[in-house]
């Protein structure tokens, strides 16, 4: 399963009907020992606020604590990651140049992650969250087990696609995050940085 992922990604694909995520790879340092050996973020509502089928880099804002948070696993040489489901392409109100875009102003404003895995669909593939393709695909290029990756978003589908992948999810709840999302998260954090300290510490089971 998991080579059917990341081939499909590896090629950052784009076909119409292609199943596999987008992959954008960046530059990473080999994974340290032990938990964990990367960090996987979700876009919207958890890195950047949440702005519906964003596609304007001038409208990326970074969520409180974002950077703090981000620098602070990469100061442990861990490798960074994004995973962000982006159905606005399906959707036919996104383009691949607005993802990027949006990529590009994230990553100036947070800094650089080593990888970047985006579903484009709406349905018909396995990567779209609370599927585990995301998560399969990233950790494969990171190099890294998924048990050994840590999954960190706002929503029940982030941390539903980690425990699909046999990652690790922390939940970081906002207004936008229903109730039973929160009671069925196994692992929740006040805020961000709350959030990487939890990872950091081995805390999250």
């Amino acid at each position: 399963m998991t080579a059917r992922f990341t081939t499909a990604a590896a090629h950052g694909s784009s076909r119409p009907g292609a199943r596999g995520p987008w992959l954008f790879p960046g530059t990473s340092t080999p994974p340290p020992p032990g938990f964990p050996q990367a960090v996987l973020f979700d876009r919207d509502g958890t890195l950047v606020a949440d702005v519906p089928y964003n596609g304007d880099p001038d409208r990326v804002v970074p969520m409180p604590s974002a950077r703090e948070a981000v620098d602070a696993v990469r100061a442990r040489g861990i490798p960074v990651g994004v995973v962000s489901n982006q159905s606005g392409v399906a959707r036919g109100l996104l383009t691949k140049g607005q993802v990027l875009a949006v990529k590009r102003r994230t990553e100036t404003l947070l800094g650089p992650f080593a990888v970047w895995a985006v579903c484009p669909h709406l349905v018909g593939c396995d990567c779209r969250k609370p599927a585990p393709g995301l998560i399969l695909a990233a950790s494969h290029w990171l190099g890294v087990p998924c048990a050994r990756v840590a999954v960190i978003g706002d929503i029940g589908s982030d941390v539903l696609a980690a425990g699909a992948a046999g990652a690790r999810g922390v939940l970081v709840p906002t207004p936008a995050t229903r109730p039973e999302e929160i009671r069925a998260a196994r692992a929740t954090a006040g805020d961000l940085l709350e959030a990487v300290r939890m990872v950091l510490a081995g805390a999250v089971r």
